[in-house]
């Protein structure tokens, strides 16, 4: 019998979200990312006209750094709010996925802040041409992006044998 000496449940690779589901995350969370674009843009669309600025649309599209701004206002949102409050985005949540620690727990915000602003670098998204669809995101804020269910099945046995051989 092996007498189970970790301290904390460490992440393991057969847990790890495959890169059919990590490509599915990108598909789906884009498509939310870009719902939640067009509804702010039409929120601010609107505060500009009721405050008389009638060429608020000819301009947004001629100021680059504006949409930008809404851009990485609108990425910001979106991971953060949904990350940190749920270890899930959408696409997540649809693949029953999860973002955690080494340890299979949630992150912390600023670990969730590292890997939202990771996710503006351009060309982040090469950094997943690899063997473990872990991209930079990922590495950086040392996070893993895990089966929801696996998970909570690995932890369960693993403190469960802590527990038995810690009673011995």
């Amino acid at each position: 019998m092996q007498v189970n000496t970790q301290r904390q449940f460490q992440v393991t690779e057969d847990i790890l979200a495959t890169p059919q589901q990590r490509m599915l995350h990108l598909i789906l969370d884009n498509i939310a990312q870009m719902f939640l674009y067009v509804i702010v843009f039409l929120v601010a669309n609107e505060i500009a006209e009721a405050n008389g600025n009638k060429d608020f649309i000819s301009g947004y599209l001629k100021n680059d750094i504006l949409q930008y701004t809404f851009y990485t206002f609108v990425t910001l949102f979106y991971y953060n709010v949904f990350e940190i409050f749920t270890g899930q985005t959408f696409g997540k949540l649809v693949t029953q996925t999860v973002v955690v620690t080494e340890n299979g727990e949630k992150p912390h915000h600023e670990v969730i802040l590292i890997r939202t602003l990771i996710r503006l670098v351009p060309l982040e998204f090469i950094s997943f041409f690899g063997p473990l669809a872990r991209g930079w995101h990922d590495m950086f804020s040392k996070t893993y992006v895990v089966k929801k269910w696996e998970l909570e099945q690995k932890k369960q046995q693993f403190y469960a044998k802590k527990t038995s051989y810690g009673a011995n």
